[in-house]
């Protein structure tokens, strides 16, 4: 099986930071979260993020942003009419019909673009749409267990992604590539 991390690996950019600029055109009141947004968005880049910040402090602030979103499938649809020529030509020429791309992105974001682009295999952070309440974070370690528990059996031929942050995954895979922009170099074996 080939595992794919989302952002930054097949998709060019951070599709949450695409979304959250998406929603402050649409919804302007939202700049109050900017600085927040940045802020957060820094650490997580320079790898400062814990699990348990990124649960207690971001999961809050993402439940409290989302709240004021009112027809979210509808919106998250027109913003993939608008971003889904980020994804990665690379992708789309190796892309197979059993590959599984794990991401910290909500699922209920991912899900529209991967049906669209035939991605049946994915998992992400979990959001009740209905409460906004976060029920489980896909980031780092916590990628492990949820892998584990849906693939038990499964072997991760190769793996793409372009952060240290999924280590946990390197270690468990046979091939690691790093990915960086379009370039592709293999760092493991």
């Amino acid at each position: 099986m080939n595992v794919y991390d989302f952002d930054n690996t097949i998709y060019h950019g951070e599709s949450c930071m695409d979304l959250f600029f998406y929603y402050m055109k649409k919804h302007p009141s939202l700049v109050i979260y900017l600085p927040k947004t940045v802020f957060g968005f820094i650490k997580y880049k320079l790898r400062l993020v814990t699990l348990d910040s990124l649960v207690n402090d971001y999961g809050r602030f993402a439940e409290e942003l989302f709240k004021g979103i009112q027809n979210v499938d509808e919106q998250v649809s027109d913003f993939w009419d608008k971003h889904m020529h980020k994804i990665k030509p690379f992708y789309y020429a190796q892309q197979r019909e059993d590959d599984l791309i794990i991401s910290a992105s909500p699922e209920f974001v991912l899900k529209e673009l991967f049906r669209r682009i035939n991605i049946n295999n994915y998992m992400g952070t979990r959001v009740n749409t209905k409460t906004r309440k976060i029920e489980f974070v896909c980031f780092r370690e916590n990628k492990i267990p949820a892998f584990k528990s849906r693939y038990p059996d499964t072997v991760i031929e190769n793996f793409y992604t372009d952060s240290m942050n999924d280590k946990p995954l390197m270690d468990l895979s046979k091939n690691v590539f790093l990915v960086r922009g379009n370039k592709i170099k293999k760092i493991k074996p």
